[in-house]
């Protein structure tokens, strides 16, 4: 039972690191790039990310680390300790990751591509006004928190091998 537990946390903090990953490299990369092109090209480019990044590989980390980081503690509550405590810790701060891009990203992404394509759009600027400031503030508190649980999930396992 020992090594599954550790197997369980393990794939749950590299799952969490990808995201948390994933999450920085649109705070420090994309959007950086994109803010300094024009209206056309970040709304259009942001358009097909949304599309594309829904794939199995992407919804296989971004669900998976919630579903194993949950695994992870549930099957630690026999053993407690710190571990059990880095464990909560993590996956508190992973759900305040799916909260943020269920409550916010997700309905940002929505209505840009509700605003059609974007040589239909009559005014490009608002759509991305409306969109880049509010969704890259977002994005950075989702980078935050899986970046951070990602830690808590490091020291878990840390402290499991001890």
């Amino acid at each position: 039972m020992t090594s599954l537990r550790t197997l369980v946390l393990a794939a749950a903090t590299l799952l969490t690191g990808l995201m948390g990953g994933l999450f920085f490299a649109y705070a420090c990369s994309v959007m950086p790039g994109l803010a300094a092109t024009d209206d056309r090209t970040l709304v259009g480019t942001m358009r097909w990310i949304n599309r594309r990044i829904l794939n199995g590989w992407f919804l296989t980390a971004f669900l998976g680390a919630a579903l194993l980081g949950g695994l992870a503690v549930v099957l630690h509550l026999g053993v407690g300790g710190p571990v059990l405590l880095w464990s909560v810790a993590g996956l508190v701060l992973y759900l305040a990751t799916l909260a943020i891009t269920m409550a916010w990203s997700v309905p940002l992404n929505n209505r840009l591509e509700a605003a059609g394509p974007v040589d239909e759009i009559a005014d490009l600027a608002a759509v991305r006004v409306d969109f880049e400031r509010p969704w890259v503030r977002w994005n950075l508190a989702r980078t935050v928190t899986s970046v951070a649980a990602f830690a808590c999930l490091v020291v878990a396992l840390t402290v499991d091998r001890a």
